[in-house]
């Protein structure tokens, strides 16, 4: 396998991926447990919302010609959300309501209780109201058949709520896809186990499962493979059989013990890319096997972190079926100079701190890529594209939420 490359740039190699990346097919999911799924069909209000006409506050259903200042009415009834009235309200009468409760027919308005004297058998209007005032009318928020929410949407709290007021106990939604994460080195050891000489603590793997399961896919982590061919080549099989996604993180470089794209290879991987223009992160690769993506992430943590903002993240959004799936970027300023890379985009972990209208961010100490604890304090990643010179303090920047 050649050990020279031509390094593309990041939107290339997001390109590649993205048009490798197609919406996994769609399962039935009840509202209940949508939370984060993405929505893969129309889904319709199964109801008018309200189903009924109802009051917007507590006070005392009455016809608006009927109560003009100084006119007093007698209280016929007394009306409670799920309760409503047994008959309708004739005229001079008023019917006491509670807010959501439903408008009896004949009413046509809601005094609210502030704007009347209360005497428990009748009330005395101080205000008049006009009609309609203070009713939520039938349908006013969506008709039955209407469509509450369009193909494409990641579903939060007022996505489901929207739906669960609408009547709808199940949407179809893209499945999430199952990703296995394989780690690879013989110097690595699991948290809780006392270290060796030269030997550290595996951290990759989990950062991935995290960074996968909060983006809505699935993971799988496979353990940590040594730096051996046989074992890596058992390991990779069965995770290409199992999984919609394979990433990998280390060996995927030039030294004698970076197996995992020789081993790949041997698995009938297609690589499409090795070596993308990026800081850190450089020696990421990405390829196929049918309909099944290969990422080969660098080892060193923060190479890992950016890596996966940068091409899986959008890959998992694109199996989804997010119509935009790639980075979100954000506006903000640098709170200090930043000297850019000549040759490769830059990727800088800082802290984000709002400043009147602008977001001001403060790149940390220590931006080395193995420096995973240090990055622990950063919730931003800085885009400093390749260029001559320096960014000056207060230039405009993107970023990535992290």
């Amino acid at each position: 396998m050649s050990t020279v490359t031509q390094l593309i740039s990041v939107a290339e190699a997001q390109r590649l991926v993205l048009e490798r990346a197609k919406r996994l097919d769609t399962e039935r999911v009840p509202v209940e447990r949508a939370a984060g799924r993405v929505l893969a069909e129309e889904a319709s209000s199964l109801v008018d919302l309200p189903p009924f006409a109802s009051s917007a506050m507590d006070g005392f259903a009455v016809r608006a010609e009927d109560a003009g200042a100084g006119a007093r009415l007698p209280v016929v009834a007394r009306i409670a959300a799920g309760s409503p009235a047994d008959r309708e309200l004739a005229a001079g009468e008023a019917m006491a309501i509670s807010t959501g409760g439903s408008v009896p027919d004949g009413a046509d308005s809601v005094i609210p209780l502030e704007l009347v004297d209360d005497s428990g058998d009748s009330i005395e209007i101080r205000e008049p109201v006009h009609a309609g005032a203070n009713v939520r009318e039938r349908g006013s928020d969506v008709r039955t058949g209407d469509v509450v929410l369009e193909p494409g949407i990641r579903l939060g709290p007022a996505q489901v709520g929207a739906l669960a007021a609408a009547g709808v106990h199940e949407v179809q939604c893209a499945k999430r896809p199952r990703v296995g994460i394989l780690v690879t080195g013989s110097e690595l050891k699991q948290p809780g186990e006392p270290l060796g000489p030269g030997e550290i603590y595996e951290s990759n793997g989990l950062l991935l499962a995290t960074a996968l399961q909060l983006a809505g896919a699935v993971p799988a982590q496979l353990g940590a493979v040594g730096d051996d061919s046989d074992e890596l080549e058992r390991a990779m099989e069965r995770a290409l059989l199992g999984f919609d996604m394979l990433v990998t993180s280390g060996g995927a470089s030039v030294g004698p013990h970076d197996l995992v794209r020789e081993t790949q290879a041997g698995l009938r991987v297609e690589e499409v890319f090795w070596g993308v223009a990026v800081k850190p992160g450089k020696p990421v690769a990405f390829g196929t096997r049918r309909d099944h993506l290969v990422f080969n992430l660098p080892g060193n943590p923060v190479s890992v972190l950016v890596t996966f903002e940068l091409f899986v993240r959008p890959a998992v959004n694109a199996l989804l079926g997010l119509p935009e799936p790639e980075p979100a970027f954000r506006r903000g300023a640098l709170a200090a100079p930043m000297r850019r890379n000549a040759e490769r985009d830059q990727y800088i972990r800082a802290r984000s701190r709002p400043e009147g209208d602008e977001v001001v961010l403060e790149p940390i100490a220590g931006q080395e890529s193995h420096m995973i604890a240090r990055a622990g304090r950063a919730d931003a990643l800085i885009e400093v594209k390749a260029g001559p010179g320096e960014l000056a303090a207060g230039a405009p920047v993107r970023y990535l939420a992290i």
